[in-house]
Parts: C-alpha cells; sequence; structure tokens
C-alpha cells in the first residue's frame, strides 16, 4: 500500500494573564470549543449582577409600602416647611393690622380694618393656591426621582455585565485567533511537505509515459516505477 503525510493535529490556542490561562479554544470531536475562565472575584461580581438585575426588573415601577410611606413622609415634611412659610408672612400682617386699627379706631368694626383684612386674606389663599399646586408638582418630583435612580441602578449593572461579556468575548477573540494562527502554520507546513514530495511523484509519472512507449521491455519498467512511487 502506498503512504501518506498524515494531517496535523488541531492547534489549539490560550490566552494567559499573569500565568493563569484565561481563555482556551480547542477542538473536542467535531466541535471547536472556546472557554473562558473566570477567577473567583469575576465569577462573584458577574452572579451579582446577574441576580440584581432579575430580581429588580420586576418591580421596577412597583412601589411597596415602605417605599410609599418614604415618599408621603418627604412630602408631608415639604407641605408643613411650605405652610410655615406662608404663615411666617401672613400671620404678622394680620398682628400689625390688628394692632394698627385697635390703636386708631379702638375696635375692629370699621371699613379700614374689613378691606386690609380681606386684602391679605385674599393674598393668603393666592399663597396657599401656589403652595397646593407646589406639592402635587413635588409629588410628581420625588416619583420621578425614585424612579429615575432605580433606572440607573438597572443601568449600572447593564454596564457591567456589557463590560464583563466584552472582556470575555475579547479574550475568546485573542483564543482563537492563537489557534487559527497555529493551525495557519500546520496548513501551510503540511503543503509545502505535500509539494516536496509531489515533485518525485511527478518525476515517476512522466518516466513511466515515456517508458510505456519502448515496447514489452517498456511497459514492465513503466509497471515498476508505478509501485516504487507508491511505496515512496
Amino acid at each position: 500500500m502506498g503512504k501518506s503525510s498524515k494531517y496535523p493535529a488541531y492547534s489549539a490556542g490560550t490566552i494567559k494573564v499573569n500565568g493563569q490561562t484565561k481563555a482556551q479554544t480547542y477542538k473536542r470531536g467535531n466541535n471547536v470549543i472556546t472557554d473562558y475562565n473566570m477567577s473567583d472575584a469575576e465569577k462573584r461580581a458577574y452572579d451579582y449582577v446577574q441576580n440584581s438585575f432579575a430580581d429588580s426588573l420586576p418591580s421596577i415601577n412597583v412601589f411597596d409600602d415602605k417605599t410609599r410611606k418614604n415618599l408621603q413622609a418627604q412630602l408631608d415634611a415639604y407641605t408643613a416647611q411650605g405652610e410655615k412659610m406662608v404663615n411666617s408672612i401672613y400671620t404678622p400682617m394680620l398682628k400689625d393690622l390688628k394692632t394698627d386699627v385697635a390703636s386708631r379706631f379702638g375696635n375692629f368694626d370699621n371699613s379700614v380694618f374689613m378691606d386690609n383684612l380681606n386684602a391679605i386674606e385674599s393674598n393668603r389663599a393666592y399663597a396657599i393656591s401656589n403652595l397646593a399646586q407646589d406639592i402635587t408638582a413635588k409629588r410628581s418630583e420625588l416619583i420621578n426621582n425614585e424612579l429615575s435612580q432605580r433606572y440607573t441602578y438597572l443601568n449600572f449593572l447593564q454596564d457591567i455585565q456589557n463590560q464583563t461579556n466584552s472582556n470575555i468575548l475579547n479574550f475568546a477573540n485573542s483564543s482563537q485567533a492563537n489557534s487559527n494562527s497555529g493551525n495557519s502554520y500546520n496548513a501551510q507546513a503540511y503543503a509545502a511537505k505535500q509539494s516536496s514530495g509531489g515533485g518525485l511523484g511527478s518525476y515517476a509519472n512522466l518516466a513511466s509515459g515515456l517508458l510505456s512507449t519502448m515496447g514489452p521491455y517498456g511497459m514492465a519498467a513503466s509497471a515498476a516505477l508505478q509501485i516504487a512511487k507508491n511505496y515512496r
């Protein structure tokens, strides 16, 4: 039987960092596999991000009792501060009005007092109306801030996850590139070996063709040459 050159084995690829293998590309059966090896710290961070994202996503727009109470407490504090500010403006004005009218007229049953009182009360009612609108706006602001913080947290988790996946892909691609480089070298070496052996084969084919034109003795020599070529 004729001899044939054995095709080279698959060239694996490995990436190491500080002596630690981070990524490997190898062939198992008919499958080419690339593995990424996480450190313990990477695995803890990766698992935390995955679990936190999965746990947070279903309740991203849901406020539990604790959150609602916290928001209401902030709103109550804002309302109390607004009321205090309104009272700090209009209570002294009413007091001064009463003192002035009492000193001038001895009683409050007069048009000067009523006109000034109506003006003060009208302004205070306007201020309270504005405060009510501010409270409504503050409530929306508190809700939006809470939601914004939650979405910012989810984006933070997603950024970490994306960066981790990017690092894995970069190491995997480098490992595959190393493997491809080795396989390319093996293929070229194999082709070169086959080419150098093929020169003898071509010469044998040419000689066999010439001998076959030389009659019975030439035919016998040609057959012998072909047998010799097959066993090279």
